[in-house]
């Protein structure tokens, strides 16, 4: 079907799938999947409104073209993300014993000096007092 014979609905379904394919949508965020719901929301229409009764060529165009192109979802890119995440966990785990023992450490080294001082002051009282 060319475009003159196209009604102004299924072109504006088209063009949103342009959008999509190039990744410039107008509605929907950057990098947002192609697929039919999508494209309807990109162009502006309850998603319910892209039929393949009434669209049947569009929809299967888009068909054709999301089995062609996989698509990264946001699942899978959480997934890598949360792998990684979860890779750092022991390394995490052991940095944050190593500073709890660091921070005993010198909060045992603080409180000998703290007695140490108040024992040196004790003595120069009595120094001081005789």
């Amino acid at each position: 079907m060319s475009f003159n014979q196209m009604s102004k609905a299924e072109l504006q379904f088209y063009e949103a799938f342009i959008r999509l394919k190039t990744n410039k949508p107008n509605i929907l965020p950057k990098g947002s999947k192609v697929s039919q719901n999508n494209v309807a929301k990109e162009a502006g229409v309850d998603p319910s409104a892209l039929r393949k009764s009434r669209y049947p060529s569009l929809v299967n165009e888009i068909q054709e073209w999301i089995d062609q192109n996989p698509q990264n979802t946001n699942f899978s890119a959480k997934k890598k993300e949360n792998s990684a995440t979860n890779d750092q966990v022991p390394v995490l785990k052991n940095r944050i014993e190593i500073l709890t023992q660091e921070r005993d450490e010198a909060v045992s080294k603080l409180l000998e000096a703290q007695l140490t001082i108040i024992e040196l002051s004790l003595q120069l009282e009595k120094i001081v007092d005789n």
